[in-house]
């Protein structure tokens, strides 16, 4: 399954926070990294007053099942220090599953895809560069027409 995935850091060395979250995924026996893209800071969205995160996106191919995945992003999450005291404040790691192939998923612990992508443009910004013509199945918009619209 092709899968999208968002990283974000805004604590301590943060573009070791988002490589070695790479490293453990890409190390993952069932999964392949097939590309990342740039690292970018960008502003605190939702609550501003926190510091600025490094953003990246990465595509991966995976055996894994959507709720596996999710299972396994959190287990990195915690082993790179990530703790859940605040609804959008601050972390040393996120890693969000945007988009799990064509899959629509609509669970409490996990919806996908992600339900704020067109808003955000530290999102849609790295999809642009690594899937511009991955097409949204909810929107039925390709990234780079998503992207488009936030400018």
């Amino acid at each position: 399954m092709l899968v999208l995935l968002g990283l974000g850091s805004n604590l301590g060395n943060r573009r070791r926070y988002l490589l070695t979250a790479i490293e453990k995924l890409a190390k993952h026996a069932k999964i392949n990294v097939l590309s990342t893209s740039t690292i970018r800071e960008t502003a605190a969205y939702g609550k501003t007053d926190q510091p600025d995160f490094l953003n990246a996106a990465i595509k991966i191919e995976t055996e894994l099942s959507a709720l596996e995945l999710l299972e396994l992003t959190q287990k990195i999450e915690i082993q790179l220090g990530r703790k859940r005291t605040e609804h959008w404040g601050p972390r040393t790691i996120d890693i969000d599953i945007l988009f799990f192939g064509n899959k629509v998923v609509a669970l409490p612990q996990l919806q996908i895809p992600h339900p704020e992508i067109p808003k955000r443009k530290f999102v849609l910004e790295p999809l642009n560069e690594i899937c511009p013509n991955f097409i949204d199945p909810i929107s039925q918009k390709k990234i780079k027409d998503l992207y488009k619209e936030i400018l």
